[in-house]
């Protein structure tokens, strides 16, 4: 896969606060790179950045493995923030308005309005249109001239849940005709529905990243009823099988050490005399393991 985008050591300061630190990520051709962080992380700084918005104080980045340029931005469409349009302007008229300043062909407003379900409201007027439908506006305006990378920032903030599912459905589809994607969020659940690739930001600062499954793989949870809660604590302890262990009312949850498999816990169960009345795997999700990377 060709390198879409490289960043390296990109830092930004405001006054006293380091928005980004040293932020180094390596974005590939067809993935959808979540860039994950609380609120004063330093996600917006880093796209705006990226975008050709504001200036970075020190650090590079390439796209297309050039530096960055006006015909490089022409390939990247961004929607940074909350999506600007005239209120008393029809979504198209405002569209017609961005198909002028990227200059690139009226007709493709009806395929932008398509992919983004607003094609039935291509007269109404900006003001008209929900919370939901302006950000799917904003999107629409950023696949114009069918741009190689689409870069949104909070695509679903402040949506209610039938509207960040249907951002999810556009950036699903988006992503299947082998767009480059980099979302910021904060909505984990979303993001790891979405996402390929994350990169978790803290206090400007690069703290995990890679693929998705690779952040999920080998983060079990066994949860685990037995009567001899204490014998059994002390046996598979004495065998070192176990990482972690958390009491929650009559369960032990357990996080197991590399090696060992839910199969060789109950077998040694078995074999030492416990009855195991519940053991259940669950997978640890995106938002577990982004809590535990930030405390």
């Amino acid at each position: 896969m060709s390198e879409i985008l490289k960043i390296t050591n990109l830092s930004k300061r405001y006054k006293n606060i380091n928005a980004i630190q040293d932020v180094s990520l390596s974005i590939e051709k067809g993935q959808v790179y979540g860039i994950l962080g609380p609120n004063g992380s330093g996600k917006t700084t880093t796209l705006s950045i990226l975008t050709g918005i504001i200036h970075s104080d020190a650090g590079t980045f390439q796209w297309f493995e050039k530096n960055p340029s006006p015909d490089s931005l022409k390939r990247i469409g961004s929607l940074i923030e909350t999506p600007n349009f005239y209120p008393y302007l029809s979504l198209f008229q405002n569209l017609k308005i961005v198909t002028r300043i990227k200059s690139c062909t009226e007709t493709d407003i009806t395929r932008v309005l398509g992919i983004t379900n607003l094609l039935t409201r291509k007269h109404s007027k900006f003001m008209t249109l929900s919370l939901g439908m302006k950000q799917r506006l904003g999107i629409a305006a950023a696949l114009l001239g069918n741009p190689d990378v689409l870069v949104l920032d909070e695509p679903t903030n402040g949506l209610d849940p039938e509207g960040i599912a249907e951002i999810r459905e556009i950036i699903i589809k988006i992503a299947k005709e082998g767009k480059t994607i980099i979302i910021a969020s904060h909505i984990l659940d979303e993001v790891e529905k979405v996402c390929t690739h994350v990169a978790i930001l803290k206090k400007g600062k690069v703290i995990s990243s890679g693929s998705v499954k690779r952040l999920l793989s080998g983060q079990e949870a066994i949860h685990i009823v037995t009567q001899k809660q204490d014998e059994f604590i002390e046996a598979i302890v004495r065998e070192g099988m176990v990482k972690n262990i958390e009491k929650s009312e009559d369960e032990l949850i357990l996080t197991l050490n590399k090696g060992y498999s839910p199969g060789n816990l109950n077998e040694f169960a078995f074999k030492n005399g416990f009855v195991l009345e519940k053991i259940e795997v669950k997978k640890q999700n995106l938002e577990t393991q982004f809590l535990e990377l930030i405390k």
